[in-house]
């Protein structure tokens, strides 16, 4: 079981080829049925998400690579959030700079929205600085947005917080 959830786990995100599906906390669970089926559970990070039947279609011939049977099915609840992003896959950003998202603050109740930009306390992963401007909420991805450093004067992604 071990080696079957080390092979799921060793899929890439198609958007982000940097980090597995794990390290994007996407990876729900992996089991095998008794008939040999294995069972895999991902998370979409937005609903919408283009990339999901990338990502189970790499699930899928991945363990057939390996000689398994495999389903992969969705799961939106509990809702993804950026908070599932392991400590390795926030290192892994920062080294092919990209801001990792900030920790989620706690909510309860009604969710406000908001029709501007969210303020975000970040630093540049290139140099450190804290002298970010914000080029654009819409990046590469829905859940990637632009942003520029005013001291290296290199522009980066940051994956934005859920």
């Amino acid at each position: 079981m071990r080696e079957v959830r080390a092979l799921a786990a060793s899929v890439t995100d198609p958007e982000m080829p940097m980090l597995t599906l794990e390290d994007l906390g996407v990876l729900r669970s992996v089991s095998v049925e008794d008939d040999g089926l294995v069972v895999v559970t991902i998370t979409p990070t937005y609903s919408g998400c283009p990339a999901m039947a990338t990502m189970r279609d790499d699930l899928v011939h991945r363990l057939a690579d390996h000689g398994l049977r495999a389903v992969v099915r969705v799961s939106l609840a509990p809702a993804w959030s950026s908070d599932w992003i392991t400590p390795r896959g926030r290192q892994l950003l920062a080294q092919h700079g990209i801001s990792a998202p900030l920790a989620v603050p706690p909510r309860s109740g009604p969710v406000p929205i908001a029709l501007r930009p969210l303020p975000r306390d970040l630093t540049c992963p290139r140099c450190g600085s804290d002298g970010v401007v914000l080029a654009s909420e819409f990046g590469p991805t829905a859940c990637r947005a632009m942003y520029g450093c005013t001291d290296c004067l290199e522009s980066f992604e940051h994956v934005k917080e859920i």
